[in-house]
């Protein structure tokens, strides 16, 4: 399908609400604020980086997160480090370089990554546009006429300041969706999960392993979360259970569980009983004290009224072109940071560079009849492949970041950031105990250390 960008309008400043100030958020203000529009950042912590803000006290939350409104928005546990060396990470002007007294890790932990997004809001002056510790309970259009241009929907926001209560009431002409997808815990269905009297949490609230020392754990989910956080309870827990779909698991899984005769694999499980059995699809069974979920999170906007014009159905948001823009309200309405698989921090980079160049009218998007077939055909390629609608936003595809940033003329992404990227993969794969702090691409990395992006960008 070819599609067709329609001519630009002349340039225009609109006001612009941005929902969270994590990485996706942060980039966005950037360029809107580069393309001169009028831009207030609305975060429900006391500080930046979203996701990347540690928060160690959990006890409010409900272990499952079934609650309506969370009370904790990050899922980042102690001791957790990127699963991408830092290298790959930075956005096209900032790298993610090592820093004096700092930690200096190819794969740091998330402190760090903390510290290069404020060192990123510090250094271009975001700061100033957030408005901390107030949170966004609705969003909806205020003339919902149809008849309304595009270019002249605007949509009132109301927060609530956590502190004091005060409600706040803002009229924009564009909101930029940037609140993160990995916050509301995402749950399976399993007999008697509702009535086993024994613990149970989502790794949403998993912090530390100290609370699990010499108990039974079941740990359900094989995800890169299931894998390192069984790895950490192992060395505490007298026996650790990982529940998977499938006993082919990664070969550096394999390793790590012939190392420990506390660490079992099984397939999923069948029941709970009441008794604290666990009982799984082989008719094998433990009893276990604690059974903790690594099992993902749901796409949540629950501030958003769009008249069911974008919904969330088995965890696909849509319907969005391209991932961003719903066709219904755009360029009015968007979203950053959705896919996953990717290498994100570029990519949210050329979503909101996307994004700032149409509030701006210097480019155009498709019309709504071409956006909807190209959903279309994008919906049904996934079907084809086998790929489920709740995976519909993992892209797993560098060639699609590149895709993406020619309808803006953005830098693809460097040859050496996919392959050292792969390599870290594949390692990972292999070694999974010691991938993070040991490698065999040095002299692709020194190679890389000597391209201009890491020698010409400076930051303090």
């Amino acid at each position: 399908m070819v599609l067709v960008i329609s001519e630009p309008i002349k340039s225009q400043s609109k006001t612009v609400c941005v929902i969270g100030a994590g990485p996706s958020g942060l980039v966005s203000a950037r360029e809107l604020q580069k393309e001169g529009h009028k831009v207030v950042v609305r975060e429900q912590n006391d500080d930046v980086v979203g996701q990347w803000l540690y928060q160690p006290n959990v006890e409010e939350e409900d272990p499952l997160g079934k609650t309506k409104a969370l009370k904790v928005h990050s899922s980042i546990y102690s001791s957790l480090r990127l699963i991408s060396p830092r290298e790959v990470m930075g956005f096209s002007d900032f790298p993610f370089t090592v820093k004096e007294g700092r930690d200096s890790r190819r794969f740091p932990g998330h402190e760090e990554l903390w510290l290069y997004l404020k060192d990123f809001c510090e250094v271009f002056g975001l700061r100033e546009m957030i408005r901390f510790n107030v949170r966004v309970e609705f969003v909806g259009m205020v003339d919902d006429d149809k008849d309304v241009d595009d270019n002249m929907k605007r949509w009132m926001v109301k927060s609530v300041a956590k502190k004091t209560g005060e409600v706040i009431e803002e009229v924009f002409d564009a909101v930029v969706v940037a609140s993160g997808h990995y916050s509301y815990p995402r749950l399976p269905s399993i007999k008697g999960m509702d009535s086993w009297k024994r613990k149970q949490l989502h790794s949403h609230i998993y912090r530390v392993p100290d609370p699990f020392r010499d108990e039974v754990v079941v740990v359900v989910g094989c995800s890169m979360s299931g894998q390192d956080i069984s790895i950490e309870l192992v060395e505490v827990a007298k026996e650790v259970h990982l529940s998977a779909k499938s006993l082919d698991v990664p070969p550096g899984l394999s390793k790590v569980i012939s190392k420990h005769h506390n660490f079992h694999l099984h397939l999923e499980i069948e029941s709970l009983e009441e008794d604290g059995r666990v009982i799984f699809v082989d008719g094998s069974c433990i009893v276990a004290d604690t059974i903790l979920y690594c099992t993902g999170y749901w796409y949540k906007f629950p501030f958003l009224e769009s008249k069911g014009r974008v919904e969330v159905d088995d965890n696909r948001v849509g319907p969005l072109f391209e991932h961003t823009f719903s066709p219904f309200l755009s360029p009015s309405l968007s979203f950053v940071g959705i896919p996953r698989k990717l290498i994100g921090f570029p990519f949210f980079e050329s979503q909101a560079k996307w994004i700032a160049k149409l509030l701006s009218g210097k480019t155009s998007l498709p019309s709504f009849d071409e956006m909807m077939e190209s959903i279309s055909e994008f919906y049904l390629a996934r079907e084809a492949a086998g790929i489920p609608k709740r995976n519909t936003h993992d892209i797993c595809d560098f060639n699609y970041s590149d895709k993406y940033a020619d309808y803006i003329g953005f830098p693809h992404l460097e040859e050496w950031r996919k392959e050292l990227c792969m390599s870290a993969l594949l390692n990972s794969i292999e070694n999974l105990d010691t991938y993070r702090d040991s490698w065999d691409d040095d002299d692709l990395l020194q190679e890389t250390l000597q391209n201009p992006y890491f020698t010409q960008f400076t930051s303090p």
